[in-house]
């Protein structure tokens, strides 16, 4: 009895050094990760602003391997990043499953590139780089299933998770600037396979323009560059809202004419697609000496 007694009291006495070995370790890799994350911060605002464009790509480069560092700490998801946050996007879905680190840099006076990398919410590191291939895409942008860390560069603002036909998908709320006349608001969804990360997937009930029999793969608004355009979830109309656009010199192949015309179409997700909704929000019209009514802020 006593032999027993004495075994379970080493065997909690290992149990304890073990824990406080582990918390030591937690707390070291913590007061790394703040010190890297400090510098971050700082080659942030060079990468950001530096007078010569080529001293952007290159804070850019020092910026990414230093991220890669904090990021191969074990444990790192856990930490929140909230400086380095301040100074780029870093964003989660409801189901905390991955975070995107998510970032652009002006490569020269008319020219915008994008940045990101996916970690997985796991204790070693597991991490998808992104390729921005914008440029690439051309007319092909809502077609193309982008596989191999290719990815349609964007800032992203919002993620809604919804399952079809038994695969989890993420859609991605995005903003491109990259073109010097428009930009562009995207609504991409993302899965997971065995062979890594995928951006786009036939989810939406809108035929493609290129290819008639099949749906789009992702859904672009591209616009006037100076007007303001907004795409976004309403949870009270358990939808998503965006601008209806038109051209000013009624030129549908002039994507730099194209400006809000004050009304709302959106996407409903029924059965596993988003549906393509006419006049979500409809204008009112007026009669003479009518005040319109007050609208809520619609944000992005």
């Amino acid at each position: 009895m006593v032999c027993l007694m004495r075994k379970t009291y080493f065997v909690l006495i290992a149990c304890f050094l073990l824990m406080c070995v582990h918390r030591t370790h937690a707390q070291e890799n913590v007061a790394e990760i703040r010190l890297i994350e400090d510098t971050l911060v700082n080659i942030s605002d060079s990468m950001y602003g530096a007078v010569i464009p080529d001293e952007r790509t290159i804070y850019n480069e020092r910026f990414i391997k230093l991220l890669v560092r904090a990021l191969k700490y074990p444990g790192s998801y856990k930490y929140g990043f909230d400086s380095l946050a301040q100074r780029i996007n870093i964003i989660y879905p409801d189901d905390k499953s991955f975070r995107i680190f998510n970032w652009g840099i002006a490569t020269d006076e008319i020219s915008r590139r994008y940045y990101g990398a996916i970690q997985m919410n796991a204790e070693e590191l597991k991490l998808y780089p992104l390729i921005d291939c914008t440029a690439e895409l051309g007319k092909g942008a809502e077609d193309s299933i982008l596989t191999k860390g290719k990815w349609y560069g964007a800032l992203y603002y919002r993620i809604i998770p919804h399952e079809s036909d038994g695969v989890m998908y993420y859609t991605m709320f995005g903003l491109n600037a990259s073109n010097p006349l428009t930009n562009r608001k995207i609504m991409d969804p993302m899965s997971f396979t065995d062979h890594g990360v995928v951006f786009g997937a036939p989810l939406f009930n809108i035929r493609s323009q290129n290819n008639p029999a099949e749906r789009i793969n992702r859904f672009i608004l591209e616009y006037k560059k100076a007007v303001q355009v907004s795409m976004n979830w309403d949870a009270e109309l358990g939808a998503v809202y965006f601008d209806k656009l038109a051209s000013e010199s009624n030129d549908p192949n002039r994507k730099y004419t194209f400006v809000p015309t004050g009304e709302y179409d959106g996407f409903k997700w029924n059965d596993g697609h988003w549906d393509y909704v006419q006049n979500l929000i409809p204008l009112d019209v007026l009669k003479d000496g009518d005040a319109p009514a007050p609208q809520p802020y619609k944000g992005r």
